[in-house]
This record gives C-alpha cells, sequence and structure tokens, in this order.
C-alpha cells in the first residue's frame, strides 16, 4: 500500500519541556493506524502538530507533500481532518448547520453529496437535523464532530478519544462507524485509550510512553503482546513476562 501520511524524528516541544522526542509514524491509504498510551504520553501533542496546530521539528508529509509550512487550511484542502477530544462543536447551532461548517472549501453539490454520505453512516444525525448541538447525547455529539469532519472530503480522518466518556454501545457504534470509513476509502489515525477496542479495529498500531513510541506493529500481534496486555489491556497471560 502506498503511503499517505509519513512522520521521521519529530520533536514536539513546550517551551523548554520537550512532549515528543524523535518519533517516526506512517499511514497507508484505507489503512487504520491507532496509538495506545496512558495519559500525558504525547498522543493528543502528536495529532496536533500533524494538523498545525503546535509547531514541530522532523519530517511530516502528507499524499508526498511537506505539511511544516502548510496553515491548517492548506492542510484541510490537502485531505487531513482532525476531530479533537473535546469535539468543539458550536453548540448554539443545530446539526446540520454544525455540518455544512465542516464543508467550507467544497462546492454546494459536493457538500450536498456529503450531507447524504454522512447521514447514511449517522441515521441519528439525520433525525435530529434540526436539534440544537448542545442538547444532543454525548454519543450524538461525537458522530456530529465525525461528520463535520467527514463534510469536507478528508482522506486521512484523525481520531483524537472518541470513546471519551460513551456508554459501551455507543463506543461500539463509533467503533463499527470507523471501519466502515476505510470501507469508504478514508484512512484513520485514531488515539484512543480503549485500548482493546482500538487494538482490535486497526490495521497497525504504536504504543506511546512519555513522548516516544515503545512498541509499534500488527495491531492483532501486538494485542497478545504481554507488554500491551499487562499495561493497557487489564490483564497478563500466565506464565508471561510483563518486560
Amino acid at each position: 500500500m502506498s503511503t499517505l501520511l509519513s512522520l521521521a524524528g519529530v520533536h514536539i516541544s513546550y517551551g523548554k519541556v520537550e512532549a515528543v522526542r524523535g518519533v517516526s509514524l506512517e499511514v497507508a491509504k484505507n489503512e487504520i493506524v491507532t496509538i495506545i498510551g496512558a495519559n500525558g504520553a504525547g498522543k493528543t501533542t502528536l495529532l496536533n502538530a500533524i494538523m498545525g496546530v503546535l509547531p514541530l521539528k522532523g519530517h511530516v508529509a502528507f499524499a508526498g507533500k511537506e505539511l511544516r509550512r502548510l496553515e491548517i487550511e492548506d492542510r484541510v484542502a490537502l485531505g487531513l481532518s482532525l476531530v479533537p477530544e473535546h469535539r468543539e462543536l458550536f453548540w448554539s447551532m443545530n446539526v446540520e448547520d454544525n455540518l455544512q461548517l465542516g464543508a467550507f472549501r467544497v462546492t454546494k453539490a459536493q457538500a450536498a453529496d456529503a450531507f447524504e454520505r454522512v447521514f447514511a453512516l449517522f441515521p441519528r444525525l439525520k433525525e435530529r437535523r434540526r436539534q440544537i448541538a448542545g442538547t444532543l447525547s454525548g454519543g450524538e455529539q461525537q458522530m456530529l464532530a465525525m461528520g463535520r469532519a467527514l463534510m469536507g472530503a478528508p482522506r486521512l480522518l484523525m481520531l483524537d478519544e472518541p470513546s471519551l466518556g460513551l456508554a459501551p454501545i455507543l463506543v461500539a457504534d463509533i467503533f463499527r462507524t470507523i471501519g466502515e470509513l476505510r470501507s469508504a476509502g478514508v484512512s484513520v489515525l485514531l488515539v484512543e485509550q480503549n485500548a482493546r477496542a482500538a487494538l482490535k479495529a486497526a490495521d497497525r498500531a504504536y504504543v506511546m510512553e512519555l513522548g516516544e513510541f515503545v512498541l509499534h506493529g500488527d495491531a492483532a500481534e501486538l494485542a497478545t503482546n504481554a507488554r500491551v496486555a499487562a499495561s493497557y489491556l487489564g490483564f497478563q497471560r500466565e506464565g508471561e513476562s510483563a518486560v
């Protein structure tokens, strides 16, 4: 598969404090890649830097184009989109207007097609298209945040903790949709503390600790790794070492 997103030797700092140190990562077309790790590991920082919210040092390219000097709007135009952890919806606007804001770079005809695709993925949003965003449930708000990002027809969707605060049945819905995105030709870079669900959904995975990737590889294989199981899946298999 051809590479869509490529990072090499990336460093990110807050003033004199280095939050991410020398990480390298790749996401291919039609691939789901997850980054798992504890709070404070640097996962959200990395996504924000890829999107252009934070500066970074090192190499970051998308679809073969160097991103470091591009503004956020230009990265969106290339097909890169981020759904942040706190969703950042316009709470006093209705569902349809929130979605429309995600289509600011596409034509009216493309926006109309995007509405249909989003409503097909999230039928609940179609039912609530006139409802004020601030009155939606947590799961519906997450669907809306993802739907708004998809309105711009991204090639790579970055998701920051999409299951945070959701009931288990809604978590299952969100991860089902993530799988459907790949079928629709959208690659996904997923940051998620629900390591079990993330590893099940992903093709490949990176484990982040204290700003560095300490493990990476096939997601199914990492799900059986003793260190990952003990640290992130809540159990350790009999006779296996966590080291």
